[in-house]
């Protein structure tokens, strides 16, 4: 445990593991009210700032999508001080003119998840946030920037639809997503968006393209080996990507504490007699004093 404070959480998806070019590396183990997070969390300095990361699926890649501890995962990158989180993250691309190896910064997300816990509230503390927009404006332009500055092709803003997952879609289920609209399909950045805005935290994806899904019928159905080879070409990318936005976050006019740091206090509808004293503890990781 530490009461450092860092600016940058990166939650790894598939194949992302590390972050070279960290130095003062440490690996703390974080528990949580929530549980322990995938796994231990690497902190360090990357550019100047200080930044935690944390694998989402576990070194070795051990947790299905289901299986990951959102919760857990978020309360330990807000309980080291992070008030900016990047999620990177695996996808399959929705749309002829986002090709695998591409990269694209969402703004939106639609939430198709049925088996995971999605908020830190319960238990007798009742909270409803606002969560119309849920990336967050500042930090997604800090993202585009420093994809953009890799000369990797950049979708700038679109539609990331979660789904639950482990197996790929149907074919009919793509072509339905494919008539709403979306840019990406993936599975696991919810609830993590939902838990991030409870915490305060500004969030931001950073989405790869490894596939077309199966809609596309001029394109091989999707298999994990097909995704594996793709992926490496994204990590070398997505650690470019990391590097650039520490540089940016570092940057003398660049903002040190998220929009929504406050946010979570406004969201409460229980009345402060009516809180239980063990709920208000475990909520203290994620909301500090803000709920008395």
């Amino acid at each position: 445990m530490t009461n450092e404070k860092h600016l940058l959480g990166i939650l790894g998806g598939s194949g992302l593991y590390d972050i070279p070019g960290l130095t003062e590396r440490t690996t703390i183990a974080v528990d949580t009210p929530w549980g322990m997070p995938s796994d231990d969390l690497v902190v360090g300095t990357l550019s100047g700032i200080r930044v935690a990361f944390l694998p989402r699926h576990g070194r070795g890649h051990r947790f299905t999508p289901t299986e990951v501890n959102y919760r857990g995962n978020v309360a330990a990158l807000k309980h080291l001080g992070c008030e900016f989180v990047l999620s990177v993250s695996a996808t399959g691309s929705m749309k002829e003119e986002i090709a695998p190896g591409h990269l694209v910064v969402p703004d939106q997300f639609i939430d198709r998840t049925v088996a995971r816990p999605r908020t830190f509230f319960g238990d007798g503390v009742v909270g409803h946030i606002s969560f119309a927009d849920p990336v967050c404006p500042t930090l997604r332009a800090l993202v585009l920037a420093a994809a953009q500055e890799t000369g990797t092709t950049t979708h700038d803003g679109g539609v990331y639809l979660c789904i639950e997952g482990p197996q790929f879609s149907t074919r009919a289920e793509s072509l339905l997503y494919r008539s709403w609209g979306v840019s990406v399909i993936g599975m696991t950045n919810m609830p993590e968006a939902r838990l991030a805005r409870e915490a305060g935290l500004s969030y931001a994806t950073l989405a790869l393209p490894t596939d077309y899904d199966c809609w596309h019928t001029s394109e091989k159905e999707v298999s994990v080996e097909a995704v594996v080879a793709t992926l490496k070409q994204n990590v070398a990318t997505a650690q470019q990507v990391i590097a650039n936005l520490a540089r940016g976050l570092a940057a003398a006019d660049a903002p040190k504490q998220s929009p929504w740091a406050g946010g979570v206090a406004g969201s409460v509808m229980t009345d402060a007699e009516h809180r239980p004293l063990e709920a208000l503890r475990r909520l203290r990781m994620i909301a500090g004093d803000l709920l008395g």
